[in-house]
């Protein structure tokens, strides 16, 4: 009987351990709770990645308006997926702000030159300080921030229309998703 229980023990520890990582699992990995989400954005303060156009700090998402601020690296398959509807958000009239995320400050100049550049302001961020501050896990990661400088939302991977038409949208309209 204790030979039988010890060759037992280990089948069900494992059992136990498959069992409890199944029910653990996150259901949809790109909705990473964020802790930031009805806090203050964090303090920062980004070099502009272009000549002639203002880097980003915390200051400028505290304006009174609501803003979307997008994480992006060059090297991003997924960003150059999203970027159409960066670019559509930017004609509707959306404040899109940028942060160039532990990338080459020419590779992601190039990225915007040659997809378009939505942003009002873009901050360069080579080695990862403000993604740190900001919880990034990787990139495209988007967050809506209100009028006030509180982080409402975030998306984390590439936005797409039906998250921009029922969450981001409304968001920024004030209101809630």
């Amino acid at each position: 009987m204790n030979r039988r229980l010890l060759f037992l023990l280990p089948v069900l520890v494992f059992a136990g351990l498959a069992g409890a990582f199944w029910v653990g699992r996150p259901r949809d990995p790109r909705r990473v709770p964020s802790a930031l989400i009805d806090k203050p954005v964090p303090s920062f303060a980004l070099a502009p990645l272009i000549d002639g156009k203002p880097g980003l700090a915390t200051a400028d998402l505290a304006t009174g308006k609501p803003a979307l601020v997008n994480f992006f690296a060059s090297w991003c398959g997924p960003c150059r997926v999203e970027h159409p509807i960066l670019m559509r958000l930017q004609r509707d009239g959306v404040a899109l702000q940028g942060i160039a995320w532990k990338d080459a400050p020419d590779d992601a100049r190039k990225f915007l030159r040659d997809l378009g550049d939505p942003f009002q302001r873009v901050g360069i961020d080579r080695d990862n300080r403000a993604g740190i501050d900001w919880g990034v896990y990787g990139v495209p990661e988007t967050y809506v921030v209100d009028g006030k400088g509180v982080i409402r939302f975030r998306h984390a991977g590439p936005l797409t229309p039906e998250i921009v038409r029922d969450v981001v949208m409304p968001l920024l309209a004030g209101g809630k998703p």
